[in-house]
């Protein structure tokens, strides 16, 4: 800290050192007005007598001339005489340059003891990542955050169950403790205990799910308990969270929900670049009904703003094209009707596609949509683009040729 105070404060005396310079070069030492005319006046009077010599004005008049000179000389140095000394005036214009460097310290140091970290010293990229390994690497486990939960107290509830679920939910707990290797009875116990708002429970039961399954857990399976157990903390996401978020993302890494997850915790432990990153890719691939894209957009900016990315939401698209069902729908239009609000609907689908992406199902949709209105050589450019934009996501482009081998384009 002592080498940047000393740096500012030289920055600082250099700038205003600069400024007084410029003050001083730009003033022109030429004293009063007239001082100047004194001057001018003998030099008037040299001039005549120069004119009376030549002969080039008569003598009376050069008499007459000198006469109205001189009484302008005495009259302009009368004024010079009572007016302020120079050496005054030259001390007083030295006051705003001092007043000027007091203000760039006093202004300086004000502003950053308001605005900067005092005491702090230069976060750099590389220190900021290992500080937040670090705080990823010791931050509190599932337990302690359902403590510090349970010690502020429940949740009020939105609206009181009736009672006789509540019945049909004790009486479920019953069942569940008398055999707890009942996969049936547990998944529907993390479900109601979800329901009720009661996540501790809802995750152990969850966690009960996915051990009876074993091998057999989907990544949907795992999404759910690290919803449940994120839900528990009060949205913290735990390491016991993350243990759940990679195995859902290890069995299916277009799984919404663990990804939307992945890249708050990623924002918790001081990495909002790379969940900005995350639910940019997240947001691309969903769709308006994704149960996460409401918390999804109310955050996304926020998070690219503090990563420092200049992102604007893109505008939420309610239908996504055309489906089987609005085709077939049209079928009681004329044909030219029918072709152009298919045609409109494909379009629509088309820019979307183009401008802000989206899930292959949509790919795969439009892919179908050409193949109705016979453009093949369309339906064909938009298969190679999605084969590019879906490189190495098997499933995804399992979906998108499936759509083209059944429009007749792949065998």
């Amino acid at each position: 800290m002592t080498v940047f105070w000393f740096l500012t404060v030289a920055l600082t005396c250099g700038v205003a050192a600069l400024l007084t310079l410029a003050l001083v070069r730009g003033r022109r030492d030429t004293g009063p007005a007239e001082a100047f005319d004194l001057k001018v006046y003998r030099d008037q009077l040299a001039e005549i007598d120069r004119d009376a010599a030549r002969g080039v004005i008569a003598p009376e008049d050069a008499e007459r001339l000198r006469t109205e000179v001189s009484r302008r000389i005495l009259a302009a140095d009368s004024r010079v005489q009572e007016g302020k000394d120079v050496s005054q005036v030259r001390r007083g214009g030295m006051v705003f340059p001092a007043v000027l460097t007091l203000a760039l310290l006093g202004g300086g140091i004000g502003l950053y003891w308001q605005l900067g970290a005092p005491g702090y010293g230069d976060l750099g990229l590389e220190r900021r990542k290992e500080m937040a390994r670090d705080a990823r690497e010791s931050r509190p486990s599932q337990a302690e955050a359902e403590a510090e939960i349970a010690r502020a107290g429940p949740a009020p509830l939105l609206e009181e169950p009736p009672a006789e679920y509540l019945a049909l939910v004790k009486r479920l707990r019953g069942a569940v403790q008398e055999r707890p290797d009942d996969l049936q009875g547990q998944t529907l116990l993390a479900g109601s205990e979800a329901a009720l708002g009661n996540y501790v429970a809802a995750s152990e039961a969850q966690a009960q799910v996915v051990s009876l399954r074993g091998e057999g857990a989907t990544a949907r399976d795992y999404a759910d308990l690290a919803d449940m157990r994120i839900l528990a903390a009060g949205g913290y996401v735990s390491p016991e969270a993350e243990d759940a978020l990679n195995a859902a993302l290890s069995r299916d890494p277009a799984n919404g929900v663990a990804r939307y997850y992945y890249g708050l915790m990623m924002a918790q432990t001081g990495r909002p670049d790379a969940a900005f990153r995350l639910w940019q890719d997240l947001l691309r691939d969903s769709t308006a009904t994704d149960p996460w894209i409401v918390p999804l957009r109310a955050q996304i900016e926020d998070m690219a703003m503090r990563a420092g990315v200049d992102y604007q939401l893109p505008p939420l698209v309610d239908a996504p094209g055309p489906s089987a069902a609005d085709i077939d729908a049209a079928g009681e239009m004329s044909e030219a009707d029918r072709q152009e609000m298919i045609r409109g609907m494909v379009a629509r689908l088309s820019n979307r596609l183009a401008t802000e992406g989206g899930p292959p199902e949509d790919w795969a949709r439009l892919i179908g949509a050409h193949s109705v209105l016979g453009d093949t050589a369309q339906a064909r450019a938009i298969l190679q683009n999605a084969e590019e934009v879906f490189v190495g996501n098997a499933a995804a482009l399992e979906t998108i040729r499936a759509a083209a081998r059944s429009a007749g384009m792949l065998p």
